[in-house]
């Protein structure tokens, strides 16, 4: 028999009833900086950063770590995301990276996670937590995409930054986890805002609108 690998995090998310209101959530909001696209392959996490998101506002305190990916970043890489071997050389690998966030996570009572396509950051940390010999659980999570797609249909998937400046949101340093995770949390403050005044309130509105428009996004 095949032994089960032990999971991470090692303690249970926190969990909401599915008709508490919007503002009474709260969310992690988290981006991933990585050498390239193939997560599955050789690429590795070299940045992990979030925010939280606490009734319908961002809060001050943040979490961002470098992560030594133990391999060489590509100086394309370097020159989108300004991150170096020099910068993360004496970082915390992967999986010290991943409990410092389910900390961050924890100490803020948050069972929900949100990204801007939120399926690649969430390979990252699964094929980290894997390499290291852990599986990892999931929270709620949802994809600000999704949520735009329900607001203002289109066909198109734009960048990051289009959706902050079509939404009115702030903008803050691109390609850095720790901005894009800041941009993300702000894009989605002002999404919540406008569900509500489309009727859409709680825990089980954002998951039916996430899962229908994630459908919608595959198909």
């Amino acid at each position: 028999m095949f032994k089960k690998k032990p999971s991470l995090p090692h303690t249970p998310y926190s969990e909401y009833p599915l008709n508490t209101s919007l503002r009474e959530l709260t969310f992690t909001v988290f981006d991933t900086e990585t050498t390239g696209f193939a997560v599955g392959a050789n690429d590795r996490m070299i940045e992990l950063a979030a925010v939280t998101v606490r009734q319908l506002e961002v809060e001050q305190r943040t979490f961002q770590t470098y992560v030594n990916p133990c391999r060489e970043i590509p100086a394309k890489i370097t020159r989108l995301t300004g991150i170096s071997g020099e910068t993360v050389e004496n970082s915390p690998l992967a999986l010290e990276a991943l409990e410092a966030f389910f900390d961050f996570a924890d100490q803020t009572a948050s069972g929900i996670w949100v990204g801007h396509y939120v399926a690649f950051d969430m390979m990252v940390l699964k094929k980290e937590a894997q390499r290291h010999g852990y599986r990892l659980n999931f929270p709620i999570c949802l994809d600000t995409l999704n949520l735009i797609g329900f607001i203002s249909p289109s066909n198109q998937m734009l960048d990051l930054e289009k959706y902050a400046l079509q939404f009115g949101t702030k903008i803050f340093n691109r390609h850095e986890a720790l901005g894009d995770a800041l941009t993300t949390a702000n894009l989605f403050c002002a999404l919540l805002i406008l569900l509500e005044q489309r009727g859409k309130r709680t825990l089980a509105d954002l998951i039916e609108i996430s899962e229908m428009n994630s459908r919608m996004l595959q198909f």
